[in-house]
């Protein structure tokens, strides 16, 4: 069982920046695919940043360059750097894990920007970006 909790999301200015956080229990998370995702007001689910068990970072186009997916061996813990805020950024932000498979000591995961490949979620972080 992986548990998931983000925090640092909250109000900023256009331009600003802000470091999403998620403490991961239960699994390392270097072991397993985890992926960032949002979900703005009325506007469906969408990934923006995965990273993969083989330190594979994959971004969302309206993101590239701007947000910058990493962890914490030490911390056991995942982060979403995010520069130059637009006001379209305002979302909430949920941090998910895909631990996939285990074969002969070799974990296979998934991950990618997929939400549906994701088996854990965390509860979300808020951010509000204004003009």
């Amino acid at each position: 069982q992986v548990q998931l909790v983000e925090s640092g999301g909250g109000s900023v200015q256009a331009g600003g920046s802000l470091r999403l956080s998620c403490a991961v229990s239960g699994y390392t998370y270097s072991r397993i695919c985890m992926g960032w995702f949002r979900q703005a007001p009325g506007k469906e689910r969408e990934g923006v940043a995965a990273i993969s068990n083989g330190g594979i970072t994959t971004y969302a186009d309206s993101v590239k360059g701007r947000f910058t997916i990493s962890g914490d061996n030490a911390k056991n813990a995942l982060y979403l750097q995010i520069a130059i805020l637009k006001v379209e950024d305002t979302a909430v932000y949920y941090c998910a894990a895909d631990p996939g498979v285990d074969i002969f000591g070799q974990r296979y995961c998934s991950g990618g920007l997929t939400g549906a490949r994701y088996v854990y979620w965390g509860q979300g972080t808020e951010v509000t970006v204004s003009s």
